[in-house]
């Protein structure tokens, strides 16, 4: 494993980290108390091929490798825990099971416009019943000629409400258990029966709709279909699986900006006639928030390098979701502790950080789901 990034990757990061800085963190405040979608941010990130980043040039895409994808997604989330969630649900999951499950024509109709950020990408897996223990999945799809019939609805679907593109899963086999959930390309504008039910009010993550979807009778032709009936359930783990070194990179993004936040506030604010950065006290803490900040960012370039170089990387990904996303929360706690009272209002960005975190805990695997996926794979191991 290479410690150093290669030239390109540094040309990437810098140019990713230029925009974050004159373009999102000056809006980051705003995105966060209007929690409105940020379309114009979008299409900017679009014009510098930031919504396609790992995707082949054929297809719309920038061609660049996963490593630096990842790199890219840490630092815009650095400026926006929302963005950063934005991107990685359209290009992770939506865009990336187009490309990796579909064929073709599939990948030049539905996956270009993603990769070119013509379009906007949902993928819409949870339920009520359903979030960690997917089979549980109550939506159906019933096949009649050419087409599918879908009917149920989904939960917690971030870009839900503005994608032109949603990956729904669903049912086509209700007796087949594990092996009875399919794929399908839905198209919002196109499809009669796909509504939106609303958007969720949450603790952090503003600027990335998060909606509740249902589909009443929704017909979608069987070519719109991913893979072979049954694949759904194999497809969806494959993805969240390589998705989650995305989240772990949104972690480090966050935690990094909680991170100089504190260290620049610890500087500024004096108290006993001197700045609290002279206290050992708070240097500790500074210190502990850097090393962890640090070994997450390993272990989430590791995952990223194993995944890019074509090795085993399930167990890898599992481990730097896990431990950054616990990272995040530890350090942008930590950030409101330095900040002291001016931590707990919003007038400081620390607040926002500790909210912006949790979710990283929580979506794509909880910690509880990949702790059990980590000790699966050292048992496989032994």
């Amino acid at each position: 494993m290479e410690f150093s990034l290669s030239t390109e990757q540094k040309q990437i990061r810098d140019t990713v980290a230029e925009f974050v800085d004159e373009e999102v963190v000056p809006r980051a405040a705003e995105i966060d108390a209007e929690d409105e979608f940020p379309r114009d941010l979008v299409d900017e990130m679009a014009s510098l091929g930031l919504m396609g980043m790992p995707f082949p040039e054929e297809w719309g895409g920038a061609g660049l490798d996963y490593h630096s994808y990842v790199i890219g997604v840490e630092e815009i989330s650095r400026g926006s825990g929302g963005l950063g969630t934005v991107v990685a649900a359209h290009t992770s999951l939506a865009g990336g099971m187009v490309y990796d499950f579909g064929d073709d024509r599939q990948r030049e109709e539905y996956l270009a416009p993603l990769a070119r950020g013509d379009e906007v990408g949902a993928f819409a897996l949870s339920e009520a019943g359903a979030g960690s223990d997917v089979p549980a999945m109550e939506t159906t799809a019933n096949r009649e000629g050419d087409e599918y019939i879908i009917d149920g609805g989904k939960l917690w679907i971030s870009n839900g409400s503005v994608a032109d593109t949603v990956v729904v899963f669903a049912k086509t086999d209700e007796d087949a258990g594990k092996g009875g959930i399919s794929s399908f390309v839905v198209r919002p504008d196109e499809d009669e029966g796909f509504i939106v039910e609303g958007t969720e009010d949450k603790l952090g993550d503003k600027g990335c709709p998060t909606a509740e979807l249902r589909f009443d009778g929704l017909r979608v032709p069987a070519s719109r279909r991913l893979g072979d009936e049954g694949d759904g359930l194999v497809q969806a783990l494959k993805t969240l699986n390589k998705g989650r070194i995305t989240i772990a990179a949104r972690s480090v993004g966050i935690a990094r900006a909680a991170l100089d936040a504190a260290f620049d506030y610890a500087h500024e604010r004096e108290q006993f006639g001197q700045s609290i950065a002279e206290f050992q006290a708070i240097q500790h803490k500074l210190a502990d928030m850097d090393t962890k900040v640090n070994a997450a960012k390993m272990l989430t370039h590791r995952a990223a390098d194993r995944y890019g170089d074509g090795e085993e990387f399930v167990k890898e990904s599992a481990q730097a979701k896990l431990y950054a996303s616990e990272v995040s929360r530890e350090v942008a706690n930590e950030g409101v502790q330095i900040h002291g009272g001016y931590g707990y209002v919003k007038d400081f960005p620390a607040e926002r950080f500790l909210r912006d975190a949790k979710i990283n805990e929580i979506y794509e695997g909880t910690s509880e789901v990949l702790r059990n996926t980590i000790a699966g794979r050292m048992a496989e191991r032994r």
